[in-house]
């Protein structure tokens, strides 16, 4: 016996024009249409009904194709739809807060003036390159004292700096660990290019912490170094004093008995 083929049903439209096709060979080896048989006046015209079932089959595969480009316009705004959705998370205020209390710190401090133009003035009267005979001991007694309080308070900001910097690693983690979790999870592509933005924002913060913690320690040791300075100028000053500008000593013999 001759093995039966398995059966495989075929699309809808493929059916159709199948059915087209044969319909039309079928009816196309038969008489004319006028030769046909006929009931009453109506005459079936095979040819003209296969060309109509042709027609019906392509307007059929358009309407597909049409609904398909529907669906894909349709995903495309969905998907312009995620690209377009907004992060509702935003780190900026704590970033801002973190900033701000590390410059309350700088503008807490003590000593020397931050300000340009009220530094150069107290440092040229209390770092002076060297003494003048104005300037009294109990002067120079007072800013030797208001040099090494400014040094203090340089190491004592600062210290407060970097007391502050240990303080933000803690918000700087969980900031960290909230945007790249956010930034994995992004619906779209909007939602990860603000979350990378503000990995950016946190980058540029900590850089900034780093360069103020920086400033105050190169202000401690500049103050410092200054203050040693000043410490050699007024020793040589007292040196100077203490001598005397007449002549100095000269030693000679003495006759205490006339002889």
């Amino acid at each position: 016996m001759t093995p039966i083929a398995s059966f495989k049903p075929r699309p809808f439209k493929g059916r159709v024009l199948a059915l087209a096709v044969a319909g039309a060979l079928a009816l196309g080896v038969t008489q004319p249409a006028h030769a046909l048989f006929g009931i009453g006046d109506i005459v079936f015209d095979p040819s003209n009904y296969a060309e109509n079932v042709l027609t019906a089959a392509r307007m059929l595969e358009q309407i597909n194709n049409q609904i398909r480009q529907l669906q894909n316009e349709a995903q495309m705004l969905m998907n312009q739809a995620r690209n377009l959705t907004s992060l509702p998370f935003s780190v900026l205020a704590d970033l801002r807060a973190t900033l701000d209390a590390t410059n309350q710190l700088i503008q807490q401090a003590q000593g020397m003036a931050f300000t340009v133009s009220q530094m150069e003035t107290d440092f040229l009267r209390l770092y002076p390159e060297s003494y003048t005979a104005a300037i009294s001991g109990t002067q120079m007694g007072l800013d030797a004292r208001t040099r090494w309080r400014n040094s203090l308070e340089a190491l004592r900001t600062a210290t407060k700096v970097q007391s502050q910097a240990v303080q933000n690693f803690a918000a700087d983690e969980r900031a960290l660990t909230d945007l790249v979790n956010r930034s994995q999870s992004a619906t779209g592509a909007l939602q990860a290019m603000q979350a990378t933005n503000q990995l950016l924002a946190l980058q540029s913060r900590q850089a900034i912490q780093a360069q103020q913690l920086q400033i105050t320690q190169d202000r401690a040791a500049a103050l410092e170094q200054a203050r040693q300075v000043a410490v050699h100028e007024r020793a040589r000053e007292v040196r100077r004093r203490f001598q005397g500008d007449g002549t100095p000593y000269t030693p000679a013999a003495v006759n205490f008995y006339g002889n």
